[in-house]
């Protein structure tokens, strides 16, 4: 903490950092869960594992290594969770950008550093080895880092240095999640008047449970190799960086649909209007069960060199090449409700519900067997998608540092450069998908050849059972007895062409009969597919001034872009271009107003670039052919003017209050216009959720009003039965959601910083400390609502104690609600979409056994915090909820 504030007060920028004191010591395992502990951060979690950060509320950030780009599947850089954070040193979220640093930072920039072979003193090794415990799967899991380093005096060959690095860590966690649909209703219920909007009732139907269990297993090496010539007026390094991620997923799904709403004198509702203590009449259900996992090689190395060419002029160049593959291999197998004794005839069930606070809904049904009877569950629908994305960048830099060029005393040091970049985003997408077992399989006489689940097990033995997950949703508790709980499963959907080739097996001599394996079968799909390549160049000047009490950064940046973008239309591949240009100015100065107390002041232009999703003209539509999207080549990027203006005051060792005021203008927003697309795939659409299906005017004629039934003018079934008409006559189109540069928004906000240490106690109080932020931040974009994912107010609090061998930390973080999504189609008739207040309690503490030993434990989300999400009138309609972790183990140094 004390070198974090030396990092913040002497940088010449607003930043914030994190030091690890030696090798392997950064104070969380992730990153971005790290990074959280820092004023203006907030993360996204992925499986409740910290993935992403946004920085004073905006995603739009920078991920770099040792100052040059890290790659994933998108332009936000790597993923934090695949990065082991035990290769760092130090990372500094810089918030006030200069001219030569790297744009496309909307927020801000991370920065990750690690440690350089010749600024180690001598040989140099760390290693840990911790066992993480996950409370969901009650799996221990082993996380081991280790590293080693040296360097060499060669005498007149100058000084070698290397450190090599292994991460390991392979992980099982789960995730479960319940989500319902929510539907505001003009219907009459005794003895009560509507609290929605317009006397409207808020009706909740297709309850659904997913569960979703991973196996994550990350491999990370990185080897740094140095070399200095005897004089030390130069050097030459390679550093080469990779990472692995592998696993696979094993989701299952259960869905209660459709119904007739029934009431009594125990109905209620809140003060939203949402009725609770009701019953659906004539539900089926949906049994399904998801694999969906992302693998990926990315790799990020570079090779440069700095020289000193005299006394006052030093230059400094760097290739550096930085890709990423991922492979997610996304398949599906569905059930279908169907009464055995005909073969045609769906399988019903009543089904009632009541809740309980915010716990988890009662949900008891008619028939208890509904989701794990052999005797009523057919085999629909077997889909296998493979998705393949590939990230390349090839990047060279030469820059020029020279100090007191014009002999002026203020001006103390000009530096120059120029960057070039191309860059190569491809997407790729295959499918195979076996659809409408139980009514498209027919056997040679017509006759239908349905498959039930014993049929299945029959052949395969073990394929299919009823499954129950321990520890479900103990975080938000059970308002009493739940059935969809309970469904049955296939147990082997994490290899798809083994079930592929099953399948094949029992379809033989039917109507779906084929030949040849999955990977054979795979068909591309012309509509997904993205061909990017981006070329840019800039140049930069900076100057950076002194005059005494007042430093300044002056400089600017100029930066062209040169895009193509490959689709294919019609079955040809047809290429679009676009190119800009933006210079982009910045100021940095800091007064000192005393030894202790800093005040400084920040302008800024920004850019950053439109996705590469948001680039492609590829029309990505869904499962279920119900929604698409679409984006634009010629997007403009996001642009923005950034204001920040801070006190900072530094006391004692490594004692510090601050508080800064920022102001952010973003230009050109992106945003979207709906179109109901006409297109042959909608012959085969789903409808089953038919309230969220627009209709076309004209068959095979897109429709720019967005037209939908809803439930005022049917129930369930018959608004299923009505689409189902109107999809035959090739009236239902698909909503298309298609980018375009929209208007200006803002954020602005202030930022509170403070940590102490409180040396001056007496004995083991000494060791006590206090580190605390907080950040309000007001956003608006052009619709009128705030940005997405980003709190109002947000704060962490941190109390630790370390003294002699011991040390303890406990650290809250906390964010209240934000816009999660707009226009959700399960909420309110596609409305606003929020998540709640949530805070998280962290606990970590070590014991030095010896100098070169240390016991560590570690608690993430302690107190078991869920993510509940709301509509705009205050009801849950989503509870998710992950693992708690718990780690122990032991770190080791020489």
């Amino acid at each position: 903490m004390k070198a974090a504030a030396l990092v913040k007060r002497t940088d010449g920028r607003i930043v914030d950092a994190i030091v690890a004191e030696d090798i392997g010591k950064l104070p969380d395992n992730n990153i971005a869960e790290a990074l959280q502990r820092i004023t203006g951060v907030s993360i996204n979690s992925d499986f409740g594992i910290g993935d992403s950060v946004s920085i004073r509320g905006l995603p739009q950030n920078r991920v770099e290594l040792n100052g040059r780009s890290t790659i994933g599947d998108s332009r936000d850089g790597i993923s934090l969770q695949d990065f082991p954070s035990s290769f760092l040193k130090t990372v500094e979220v810089v918030k006030s950008p200069t001219a030569d640093m790297i744009e496309g930072a909307l927020g801000g920039t991370v920065s990750m550093k690690t440690v350089r072979p010749l600024e180690l003193d001598e040989l140099t090794g760390a290693m840990s080895i911790d066992a993480e415990y996950a409370d969901k799967t009650e799996n221990w899991a082993p996380i081991f880092s280790g590293s080693i380093g040296n360097n060499w005096d060669l005498g007149d060959a100058g000084t070698f240095g290397a450190i090599a690095m292994l991460s390991y860590q392979d992980r099982e966690i789960r995730q479960d999640q319940y989500i319902e649909r929510t539907l505001l209703n003009d219907i009459d219920i005794e003895g009560l008047t509507g609290n929605a909007p317009n006397g409207d009732f808020v009706v909740r139907d297709q309850h659904t449970i997913e569960q979703y269990v991973e196996n994550r297993e990350r491999t990370a090496v990185n080897l740094s190799l140095q070399w200095a010539p005897e004089s030390g007026r130069g050097m030459v390094y390679l550093d080469l960086n990779g990472t692995q991620r592998s696993g696979k997923q094993a989701g299952t799904s259960i869905i209660g649909v459709g119904g007739v709403l029934v009431t009594d004198a125990n109905t209620t509702q809140d003060s939203g209007g949402q009725i609770n203590n009701y019953s659906l009449e004539g539900e089926y259900a949906i049994p399904k069960t998801y694999s969906d996992f992302r693998d990926t090689d990315s790799y990020s190395h570079a090779l440069g060199a700095e020289w000193e060419l005299s006394d006052t002029v030093r230059v400094s160049g760097e290739i550096a090449v930085a890709s990423s593959e991922s492979t997610r291999p996304d398949s599906e197998f569905t059930l279908r409700p169907i009464e055995q004794s005909d073969g045609v005839s769906t399988h019903l069930y009543n089904g009632t519900f009541s809740q309980s606070g915010d716990k988890l809904p009662s949900i008891i049904h008619s028939d208890p067997g509904a989701f794990t009877s052999a005797e009523n569950l057919a085999l629909r629908t077997f889909k296998s998608e493979l998705k393949e994305t590939t990230n390349d960048e090839t990047a060279a830099r030469f820059d020029i540092v020279m100090d007191e060029p014009l002999g002026v005393e203020w001006l103390t040091q000009v530096k120059a450069g120029v960057r070039a970049t191309k860059r190569e985003y491809g997407y790729e997408q295959y499918k195979v998908e076996v659809k409408d077992i139980y009514k498209n399989a027919k056997n040679e006489d017509g006759s239908l050849a349905t498959l039930w689940i014993d049929d299945y097990n029959e052949a395969f033995p073990g394929s299919f059972a009823a499954n129950r997950y321990d520890n479900s949703f103990d975080q938000i508790g059970l308002s009493g007895q739940n059935d969809l709980l309970t469904s049955v499963i296939y147990n082997g959907l994490s290899n798809p062409a083994n079930t592929y080739s099953q399948l094949q097996q029992l379809l033989a001599g039917t109507s779906l009969a084929s030949t040849g394996t999955l990977a054979d079968n795979y068909e591309f799909q012309n509509g997904a597919f993205r061909e990017i390549t981006e070329d840019t160049a800039a140049i930069y000047l900076s100057a950076y001034l002194d005059f005494d009490d007042i430093t300044a950064i002056v400089g600017g940046r100029y930066v062209t872009t040169d895009l193509e973008s490959a689709v294919y239309l019609n079955d040809a591949k047809v290429t679009g271009k676009n190119d800009y240009s933006d210079f982009l100015p910045s100021v940095n100065v800091t007064y000192t107003l005393n030894d202790e107390t800093l005040v400084r002041f920040a302008a800024a232009k920004v850019m950053r670039r439109a996705d590469f999703g948001e680039l492609s003209p590829a029309f990505d539509v869904n499962n279920d052919t119900t929604k698409a999207t679409q984006g634009a080549i010629g997007l403009e990027p996001y642009r923005a003017t950034q204001f920040d203006l801070s006190v900072e005051h530094y006391f004692g060792e490594g004692n510090m209050v601050s508080f800064a005021i920022f102001y952010k203008d973003v230009e050109s927003f992106l945003s979207s216009v709906n179109t109901c697309v006409a297109d042959s795939s909608t012959a085969g659409q789903n409808v089953t959720e038919w309230y969220a299906v627009c209709q076309l005017n004209t068959a095979g004629v897109d429709n720019t009003d967005m037209v939908f039934s809803n439930s005022s003018e049917f129930n369930d079934a018959e608004g299923q039965a009505h689409l189902e008409t109107l999809r035959d006559l090739g009236l239902t189109g698909i909503d298309t959601q298609k980018d375009t540069n929209g208007e200006n928004g803002k954020v602005q906000g202030f930022e509170i910083g403070y940590q102490q240490h409180f040396d001056f106690l007496p004995g083991a109080f000494s060791g006590l400390g206090i580190s605390a932020n907080y950040t309000y931040a007001d956003s608006e974009q052009p619709n009128g609502n705030p940005l997405l994912e980003i709190s109002k107010n947000t704060y962490n609090l941190q109390g630790f104690w370390e003294y002699e061998d011991y040390a303890v930390r406990l650290a809250y973080n906390y964010r209240d609600g934000f816009l999660a999504t707009e226009s959700e189609k399960r909420v309110l008739n596609f409305s606003d979409n929020y998540r709640a207040d949530r805070g998280q309690l962290d606990f970590s503490a070590s014991w030095d056994v010896s100098e070169n030993m240390t016991v560590v434990a570690n608690a993430t989300n302690l107190t078991g915090e869920a993510s509940i999400f709301e509509s705009e009138l205050g009801s849950a309609w989503q509870y998710t909820e992950a693992d708690r972790r718990f780690t122990i183990g032991v770190r080791a140094k020489f």
